[in-house]
């Protein structure tokens, strides 16, 4: 009988030469998870405010709904927005850095060797090799400028795409943030059939607060127990905050 794979040997068949060069060869665009898994939070978070404080007035569901979805809509644009200006923002200063450090070797290469030597030698190069080293780097411009990027100016990986970071970040906001509008939605399509929609909303978005907690300590490599509990009360606080402003606002107008 054959014996299972173990992590062991799944791990050292991903380091063979063949699957080294083909993982290299691959896509490496940088992961798309973590605007998704943002965006989730922050739609959860701010639709769920939104119900939260209409439920405290006591306003009625239509009212919910409408409230709900402007800032489902409005909120998931401008996050969006947000993040391709930020996304494209950096890009723009990283190619700036780069012309920067093309520009330094070209004025002053001497002063620009020196600072790939000493930050050979950071690395344990002594030397011959270290002299070697530097020789191998500086002969190739192209790789030259990305040792500088990478150890001088602290630039690692591919950049992310600005659209597609953006459209991550709104899809996951729209589909999660629907969460806590989807049990007034159902109600007023089927009326009466939901007793207590506030209460069904409340359950339904604590449980989407503890997967995304879960999926964001993914991302961060945190306690799943704890990103789950740690999105939870986050997203309970701000909730509750918005409770409280409705009920205290009820009286007004």
């Amino acid at each position: 009988m054959t014996a299972a794979p173990t992590a062991e040997t799944s791990l050292e068949g991903s380091h063979t030469a063949d699957a080294i060069r083909d993982r290299l060869a691959g896509d490496r665009r940088p992961s798309l998870l973590r605007d998704a898994v943002y965006g989730a939070i922050d739609g959860t978070v701010t639709t769920f405010a939104v119900v939260a404080g209409v439920a405290g007035a006591q306003l009625s569901e239509r009212v919910v709904i409408i409230l709900g979805a402007a800032n489902l809509l409005a909120d998931g644009f401008s996050m969006a927005v947000s993040n391709f200006l930020g996304t494209r923002a950096a890009i723009q200063q990283r190619a700036q850095a780069r012309r920067d450090e093309e520009r330094h070797i070209e004025l002053v290469p001497e002063g620009e060797r020196e600072e790939v030597r000493q930050i050979l030698a950071a690395k344990g190069f002594v030397g011959r090799q270290l002299e070697e080293a530097v020789d191998v780097i500086t002969a190739d411009r192209r790789v030259w400028v990305d040792t500088m990027m990478q150890d001088e100016l602290g630039y690692a990986g591919d950049s992310p795409d600005p659209l597609r970071s953006a459209m991550a970040t709104m899809a996951a906001f729209l589909v999660v943030g629907f969460l806590p509008l989807a049990v007034y939605v159902a109600d007023l399509l089927v009326p009466g059939r939901i007793p207590a929609p506030f209460a069904w909303s409340t359950g339904l978005t604590a449980v989407g607060f503890l997967v995304i907690g879960v999926l964001k300590a993914r991302v961060v490599g945190q306690a799943r127990i704890r990103g789950a509990l740690e999105t939870l009360f986050v997203g309970g606080a701000a909730a509750a905050l918005a409770f409280a402003v409705g009920v205290l606002l009820q009286g007004v107008g």
